[in-house]
């Protein structure tokens, strides 16, 4: 599969504030999912959404030797997203139309049902993306595995790219981040500027909801005024997400967690795709690609928002996007 041509934006579509809201309000349908539990290593659980190959009689069957042998695509989803994201949806249905297997992992809480810990799930949180793919690596026994981040899940697994280095081609074939912050301090502070102010309320309506409730189950954790009262990221995350995870404070979270300093220790083929007029990614936050290693290609369109890509005619799709995914995953075949 070859890559699709260079990205541009719709003419109906101009500017980044609009090609990242439309794409959400104008979602795919919602794919038919397989739905498992597993339990964490640390007594937690999360919950996992699978499209599994199609079924006998069809093309894309008939070109499996045997249902084990598909790829298997793994999406990580980004702030408060899910399997029922736009970008999950789009995605999702290109790997099936493939013949692929894919999985969206849930982040804790994130999948329609509160995880039991006090903690949740962070923008570094490599760990988890470690025991995750691991496991999901011995079920694909020997098939590809291709694993995927936007935005939040993005930096998550771009870190741990780059901590695993020659360790990570054990665990998967390829990787891809799509419109990953990067640096966290310079992506934090840009949603609270701004029409992003608009964006961020968005986010902290579940965020704070959520931490709430975990105040109410684990007493003395967590101060639920200061909870009450965050009215950016940074204040949130410096009052939950940041104890919560062993963090000193957000400023620490957000140093710590940041993938770009590990980009360098990728060895695996990787693409890292930002648009240029991503409101959530200042220019700053993007790498140099002179200090990129060979496994790691920066796309940089001049435009798509966050998460956007949408391309067509009205009302357009993220077929572009799935297909520039799905063409770097192929290369690595």
């Amino acid at each position: 599969m070859s890559p699709p041509p260079a990205y541009r934006a719709p003419w109906w579509l101009p500017g980044g504030h609009l090609q990242t809201i439309f794409p959400v309000a104008r979602k795919a349908p919602l794919p038919t999912y397989r739905r498992e539990r597993w339990d964490t290593p640390d007594g937690d659980f999360i919950e996992l959404d699978w499209i599994d190959p199609p079924g006998p009689g069809s093309a894309a069957q008939a070109a499996l030797t045997q249902p084990d042998s598909a790829p298997i695509f793994v999406l990580f989803h980004g702030l408060e997203g899910s399997s029922r994201s736009h970008y999950a949806r789009s995605l999702m249905q290109a790997a099936s139309a493939r013949g692929w297997r894919g999985v969206v992992p849930h982040f804790r809480g994130c999948g329609g049902t509160p995880n039991r810990l006090p903690r949740a799930y962070h923008s570094g949180d490599s760990d988890e993306i470690d025991w995750i793919l691991r496991r999901l690596q011995q079920l694909a026994r020997g098939a590809p595995v291709f694993a995927a981040g936007v935005s939040l899940g993005g930096n998550a697994l771009l870190k741990w790219l780059g901590e695993r280095g020659t360790a990570a081609r054990e665990v998967v074939d390829a990787g891809a981040a799509i419109c990953a912050p990067l640096d966290l301090t310079l992506s934090g502070y840009a949603l609270g500027e701004g029409f992003n102010r608009v964006y961020t309320r968005h986010f902290l309506a579940t965020l704070r909801a959520k931490a709430l409730a975990k105040c109410e189950r684990h007493p003395g954790c967590f101060d639920a005024a200061r909870i009450t009262g965050a009215r950016s990221l940074a204040e949130f995350d410096d009052v939950y997400t940041a104890p919560a995870h062993g963090f000193a404070g957000v400023d620490d979270y957000w140093r710590r967690a940041s993938a770009r300093p590990w980009l360098g220790g990728i060895e695996v083929p990787t693409l890292v795709l930002n648009a240029a007029n991503d409101p959530f990614v200042p220019a700053r936050a993007l790498p140099d690609v002179r200090t990129l290693p060979p496994a790691v290609h920066f796309d940089c369109p001049d435009e798509g928002g966050h998460v956007g890509f949408l391309a067509g005619a009205w009302p357009g799709s993220q077929d572009w996007l799935a297909a520039r995914v799905l063409a770097h995953f192929d290369r690595a075949r």
